[in-house]
């Protein structure tokens, strides 16, 4: 386990053989709990091709699964269905030059898994992932994520790393951090100005994930901008997934 704050970590588990997915989707856990098994869902933070599987957490006070997954020691047995679910992936949008990857919190984890796969570097010229969260120390996976922000390879998108505090200390705010939630970095322009690019319907896609009020709230920018939503049959501009 890595503790990034008291109340956030993020765990790894040996990943059944008969399990697939794709990046951006999630799976149901089980732990036991009171001589009971207690489900919650979890977006695969690993990428599909990694041995092992990676999830993100909030530990929530008095939780029934967090306050037991507090507890969790190497060795320690959990149930993961071999389902997989969500419509959350890249390969959904039929075109678009940029993907736009807006999360807040522990919704960021479906990102991380597409931007440790191969596929979504291959399919956009451009990638801008904006993390929304209070403070700094929850910016989770950062020094993995400037590491892929620095590398650079022929063929492959460019990516850019935007992070939103909506209360940051004096201290915090670095370069690349804007002090502001997404939804207000939209409505005055940082957003787009810190990333050195617009974003439109013809060649932007964007994804969202998170706290389902900044969902909502981008959903309206969106359609303003003309942007509609992926249906089964129907291509679109943007995707969303709420995290709880």
């Amino acid at each position: 386990m890595t503790h990034w704050t008291p109340s956030l970590l993020s765990f790894a588990t040996t990943r059944p053989l008969e399990l697939n997915y794709v990046a951006g989707q999630y799976a149901r856990i089980a732990l036991q709990v009171n001589g009971q098994r207690v489900w919650r869902a979890f977006s695969f933070v690993s990428a599909p091709r990694e041995p092992q599987l990676e999830f993100v957490a909030v530990l929530i006070p008095d939780g029934l699964f967090t306050s037991r997954l507090r507890e969790m020691q190497p060795g320690d047995r959990l149930w993961i269905e071999h389902e997989n679910y969500g419509f959350l992936t890249a390969d959904r949008f039929t075109d678009g030059d940029d993907l736009w990857m807006l999360a807040t919190g522990t919704g960021i984890g479906p990102f991380v898994s597409m931007l440790r796969d191969d596929a979504v570097w291959r399919q956009f010229r451009r990638i801008f992932l904006v993390h929304g969260v209070r403070h700094c120390a929850e910016l989770v996976y950062r020094d993995e994520l400037l590491r892929m922000q620095s590398a650079r390879c022929d063929g492959r998108a460019e990516l850019s790393l935007l992070c939103c505090l909506s209360r940051p200390a004096p201290t915090e705010l670095a370069a690349g951090m804007i002090g502001d939630r997404i939804t207000c970095a939209w409505d005055t322009g940082e957003l787009e100005t810190a990333a050195g690019a617009p974003i439109t319907a013809d060649a932007s896609r964007v994804m969202l994930c998170g706290n389902p009020q900044m969902i909502e709230d981008m959903r309206s920018r969106l359609h303003a901008r003309g942007m509609k939503p992926c249906r089964r049959m129907t291509p679109g501009q943007f995707l969303t997934e709420n995290y709880w």
